[in-house]
């Protein structure tokens, strides 16, 4: 018997990764504003506060453009301008898959249904899943974005399982973030096995498993971990 009904994916991260080159995004983001480039694309991100808000993703950007710009004395410029040509010049299409992804997406499907659940709006993510050729191997794709709850809430997984017809025990939820996906799934009642990037530790959560690669996911699907 199976371990698991259904597998549930994250996306971003998880089953896939950006390719696009950020610092030319990054230029390019200066040169439709037509101001001189300051910082670059590391100060922003540590710049940035939080995780994205999809709701206002310039204005979230803009923050971090406005924290960036002070630094560098840059009062002259508009961290919203910034933010609204950086997101301009995102290729959502250009990603590819991690480490042992597609492998893993099919032996999921040997245990049952396939899932994705992603905090993402649909407008972003579905082009993902298109240049990956990915979408037609999923039962289920929930973009919590477009639902009144994201990760860590409950609702999104709940909305998945209910999708695919399983129940919570045996679903597993796969995917890299201990404060979203970890926390989410578990509160929604999902065994989990965290990706984990680095050496991190997962304390203070608990994820029933911890893997450094999808490749090793097979194991645990086939009940051998």
């Amino acid at each position: 018997m199976a371990a698991f009904d259904a597998v549930l994916f994250d996306l971003d991260e998880t089953l896939c990764r950006r390719t696009q080159d950020t610092n030319a995004m990054y230029a390019e983001a200066f040169e439709h504003v037509d101001v001189t480039p300051f910082g670059e694309p590391a100060d922003l991100w540590a710049a940035l506060d939080g995780p994205p808000d999809h709701d206002d993703w310039t204005g979230y950007i803009g923050a971090g453009f406005a924290r960036l710009a002070a630094q560098h004395g840059r009062t002259d410029v508009d961290p919203l301008a910034l933010a609204a040509a950086l997101r301009a010049s995102v290729d959502d299409a250009a990603v590819e898959f991690t480490e042992g992804a597609s492998a893993a997406l099919d032996s999921a499907a040997s245990c049952g249904a396939v899932g994705l659940v992603t905090n993402g709006p649909s407008e972003r993510q579905a082009s993902k899943l298109h240049s990956l050729g990915v979408a037609d191997r999923l039962d289920s794709v929930v973009y919590a974005d477009d639902l009144d709850r994201k990760k860590p809430h409950a609702l999104p997984f709940r909305r998945a399982l209910a999708e695919l017809g399983v129940s919570a025990e045996r679903a597993l939820y796969v995917g890299n973030s201990l404060a979203y996906d970890v926390a989410g799934a578990q509160n929604a009642g999902l065994p989990v096995a965290w990706l984990r990037a680095e050496d991190r530790t997962a304390a203070p959560y608990d994820p029933e498993y911890v893997i450094d690669s999808l490749s090793e996911l097979p194991a645990i699907l086939e009940g051998k971990r």
